[in-house]
């Protein structure tokens, strides 16, 4: 389980034309209280525009930098090793290293993580037969295409068996059967079968949210404004419409964000 509870965080930035030494300080409110219940067995969908704080809140999950103010815990530990060893995260920048093969990509990672040789290649071989990439192990990651960058990356991400996996707009850039690569992946790691897994996926495709997900919570200027299932989310906009949904909740409360500001 993966609760994020009011998280704020502010960046500062100098203004533009400043040099490095002189100039104004500006500061840029980059989450301002979002909320995130994401339970096992479940896939939860951050929703929202881009520059809405899913990223800068993900981050934050992952230990890259310390929330001003709120809480985030992950099956009840406060963000920290023991925490971190409990997730698989696939970022937005896959990170690949070009000269090494997918499956000395995904043990390399599964030896960081401390398992040995024996069972990162073992849980290697297991991932490839589920992400299908069996055809892929033995090539350098050098010239793999982005469907196939993002299937070692997800394994590699998975190869200690996190309880916990977070996905940073995964389906961006992918091809149509990539994208339905990944869904079956995810919709197999939340079964039973699968480990009932805690899935976190962030993105901004409206498609993405109604196949996928079975919770979804709209961020907006940096905040939560909604949550719910589909059927609930357009019931609550009064739309028929998953777009038109969206639009209503996320965007009337950025605007009375602007007012309020």
């Amino acid at each position: 389980m993966i609760h994020i509870d009011q998280v704020h965080k502010t960046f500062q930035t100098r203004a533009a034309g400043s040099t490095f030494k002189r100039g104004a300080k500006q500061q840029v409110k980059a989450v301002q209280g979002i909320s995130v219940k994401a339970t096992d067995g479940r896939i939860t969908g951050l929703l929202g525009p881009n520059g809405a704080g899913k990223t800068t809140t993900l981050r934050m999950l992952g230990g890259l930098f310390a929330p001003d103010a709120g809480s985030i815990q992950v099956d009840g530990l406060p963000v920290g090793q023991a925490a971190l060893a409990r997730m698989g995260i696939l970022s937005d920048a896959h990170g690949l290293y070009p000269r090494l093969s997918a499956r000395e990509n995904i043990v390399y990672f599964g030896r960081l993580q401390g398992m040995t040789r024996e069972a990162a290649e073992q849980r290697a071989e297991l991932l490839a037969d589920m992400l299908d990439l069996k055809k892929l192990m033995d090539r350098r990651t050098d010239g793999f295409s982005q469907g196939e960058r993002m299937k070692t990356s997800l394994a590699r991400a998975l190869v200690h068996d996190p309880a916990n996996i977070v996905l940073d707009e995964p389906t961006n850039g992918l091809d149509v059967l990539a994208t339905r690569s990944l869904r079956e992946s995810l919709r197999f790691l939340r079964s039973a079968e699968g480990g009932g897994k805690c899935i976190v996926f962030s993105t901004h495709i409206m498609q993405e949210v109604e196949q996928l997900c079975d919770h979804v919570i709209i961020v907006a200027a940096g905040r939560s404004v909604a949550e719910g299932t589909v059927p609930e989310l357009l019931a609550a906009a009064g739309e028929q419409r998953f777009e038109d949904a969206f639009v209503k909740l996320a965007f009337s409360a950025e605007a009375k964000q602007g007012e309020q500001a």
